[in-house]
């Protein structure tokens, strides 16, 4: 990574500081995080006979890219990216809400009042009352599991990059995996710990959310250590383009804390 070339600085110089790729990274960040929980979420999945919602392939990048943006311009940034991501999410469950509640047309048509298997039914209802059906069981959500969302991304974002600063710091910049790993194994837990009960426990078995729970969480662990070669390679790309290694040693760590608190 050639460490030796770059410029340390302090958090708080790095939140004021403007930065070549961060528009880039956050932006790659907020559109992962909705397309995960937009085109993902919705289906179940089954792969040499283990059952899962397709998003476990996507989100963890996600929390990658979360690594990615505190290890090279610190917690600041970071947090700025979660704030976005987190109201981008409130925004899209907001739209999906006010888009699938509003009436179909009797004459809108899709592939499903298309598909000859539910012609009997458009028959008896109409081309407009099927492809409602479909697109209720794609964008549709309970705002149940919607709280669950943000919360769980909330939450589990800030432990992950708070850990990873942390570690930063503690480690004097070596060992990148470290950090990575850690803060990927709390912050993941956090947010499985959050958005398996809050969204389904009462309603699933106990010992379905704990099972379901414990395998996502391990799934998205060893998703981050599979792509630690590539959180390397764009880590040390990123800080050779900066020319600076951030470390937080004097940063306020609080979520609600502004750029002007450093």
């Amino acid at each position: 990574m050639n460490q030796h070339r770059l410029a340390r600085i302090e958090g708080s110089a790095g939140a004021r500081r403007h930065f070549r790729f961060f528009d880039y990274l956050m932006a790659a960040f907020v559109a992962i995080l909705l397309l995960s929980n937009l085109i993902g979420a919705a289906k179940l999945t089954t792969v040499w006979g283990y059952t899962f919602g397709a998003g476990i392939l996507f989100f963890p990048v996600s929390y990658v890219l979360g690594d990615v943006l505190t290890e090279v311009y610190g917690y600041a940034h970071a947090r700025r990216c979660v704030w976005v991501g987190f109201f981008a999410l409130l925004f899209m469950a907001f739209m999906s809400y006010v888009v699938v509640a509003m009436p179909p047309s009797d004459g809108w048509g899709c592939a499903s009042s298309g598909d000859p298997r539910f012609a009997e039914v458009v028959a008896k209802t109409s081309a407009g009352a099927v492809c409602q059906t479909t697109y209720d069981s794609v964008f549709g959500s309970t705002w149940r599991i919607v709280i669950a969302s943000v919360v769980a991304f909330w939450a589990g974002e800030f432990v992950n990059s708070f850990v990873l600063a942390r570690m930063k710091v503690w480690t004097g910049g070596k060992y990148l995996f470290t950090r990575t790993w850690g803060s990927t194994i709390f912050g993941q837990a956090v947010d499985s710990a959050l958005f398996y009960p809050i969204a389904f426990l009462g309603t699933w078995a106990t010992t379905d959310v704990l099972h379901v729970m414990w395998t996502n969480w391990a799934l998205k662990v060893i998703w981050e250590i599979v792509l630690t070669p590539v959180t390397y390679a764009v880590v040390g790309f990123l800080k050779e383009k900066e020319g600076v290694d951030v470390f937080d040693t004097d940063i306020d760590f609080s979520p609600f804390a502004t750029t002007d608190d450093a």
